[in-house]
C-alpha cells in the first residue's frame, strides 16, 4: 500500500512542498523518528479521541503522551476517552490499523495540535502505512489542516 491516495492528491493540489521516504516497517511514532533519522519530536503521531460522542483527533510530538487530564479540561469533557481498534478501523478504513496521518479535517474531524510540536520547523508524519512517511514545513501542514493548538502532551514518566 503506498502513500494514502486521498493525502498525495490533498497535498499535490494544495501546492505545498513535502517529501515522501518510505522505511522498513515500523509500528510506533518513535520507531518511524529512528527509521526516518528524525528526532521523536519532529514526528507527528495522530490519536484519536472520543467525547461526547464525536471523534477528535489529537497530533503530538512521537516523544510526548497524551495528558487526559488536559484533554479532558481542554475538550471539556471529562467522559474523554481513547477511540478503540474497532473504532480506528471503521474511521480510517483506508489506512493500516494506527498509521492514519494527522489530518483530521480529511476524514470530518477537530483536530487539536500539541503546542509542543511548534518547536520545529519540520515534522513527518505516517501516510496511511507503517513505511510511507511525509516530511513537510509545520507551517505548510498548520495552514492546510487549521487544527486548534492546545497543550495536550507531557513527557513521558520513566520508572
Amino acid at each position: 500500500m503506498p502513500i494514502l491516495p486521498k493525502l498525495q492528491e490533498f497535498l499535490d493540489l494544495s501546492g505545498v512542498p513535502y517529501t515522501h521516504t518510505v522505511h522498513p516497517l515500523a509500528y510506533t511514532a518513535r520507531e518511524v523518528a529512528h527509521a526516518e533519522h528524525v528526532p521523536a519530536q519532529e514526528v507527528a503521531k495522530a490519536v484519536i479521541i472520543v467525547a461526547d460522542g464525536e471523534y477528535k483527533m489529537a497530533v503530538l510530538p512521537a516523544s510526548r503522551v497524551l495528558d487526559f487530564p488536559e484533554v479532558r479540561t481542554v475538550l471539556g469533557s471529562p467522559s474523554a476517552r481513547l477511540a478503540t481498534e474497532d473504532e480506528l478501523g471503521r474511521i480510517f478504513p483506508d489506512c493500516e490499523l494506527g498509521a492514519m496521518p494527522p489530518f483530521g479535517n480529511l476524514y470530518h474531524m477537530k483536530v487539536l495540535f500539541d503546542a509542543a510540536l511548534l518547536a520545529d520547523e519540520q515534522i513527518a508524519f505516517n501516510a496511511g502505512t507503517h513505511r510511507d512517511v511525509i516530511h513537510m514545513q509545520c507551517a505548510d501542514y498548520r495552514r492546510l489542516v487549521h487544527p486548534e493548538v492546545v497543550s495536550l502532551a507531557r513527557e513521558p514518566v520513566t520508572r
